[in-house]
C-alpha cells in the first residue's frame, strides 16, 4: 500500500557531510512519526532520530549536534543532513514511517520500512 525510498547514501571521508532522503508513496492519508535507524555490520539495528507529524525531533546520543533530521508533509518526504561524519558512522541507514493509508473506503496504521541506503565514512 506504502513505499519508502531512500536516496543519498554513499561513499565520505570522516569530517564530510551527507543528506539522506527517504520518499514515501501509495494510498496516503497521513504520515505520522517518521525516522532513521542504521544498521552497522554485526550490530542490531538502532534508532538515530525521529520527526512528528508536528516537527518534535529526538536523536540517539551518538549523533546529537552532528546530524539533523527534517520532513516536508507536502512531500512525503525525510531528510537526514548529516555532518561531522565519523568511521563508526558507517552502516545501512533505514527509513521508517508510521503511515494511515486508504484502503477499501477505510483508513488502516500501519509501520512502513525503506530496503536501506549505504554510508560509509572512511578515515
Amino acid at each position: 500500500q506504502v513505499q519508502l525510498v531512500e536516496s543519498g547514501g554513499g561513499l565520505v571521508q570522516a569530517g564530510g557531510s551527507l543528506r539522506l532522503s527517504c520518499a514515501a508513496s501509495g494510498r496516503i492519508f497521513r504520515i505520522n512519526a517518521m525516522g532513521w535507524y542504521r544498521q552497522a555490520p554485526g550490530k542490531q539495528r538502532e534508532l538515530v532520530a525521529t520527526i512528528t507529524s508536528g516537527g518534535s525531533t529526538n536523536y540517539v546520543d551518538s549523533v546529537m549536534g552532528r546530524f539533523t533530521i527534517s520532513r516536508d508533509n507536502g512531500k512525503n518526504t525525510v531528510y537526514l543532513q548529516m555532518n561531522s561524519l565519523k568511521p563508526e558512522d558507517t552502516a545501512v541507514y533505514y527509513c521508517n514511517a508510521d503511515v494511515t493509508y486508504w484502503r477499501g473506503g477505510y483508513t488502516y496504521t500501519d509501520d512502513y520500512w525503506g530496503k536501506g541506503t549505504l554510508v560509509t565514512v572512511s578515515s
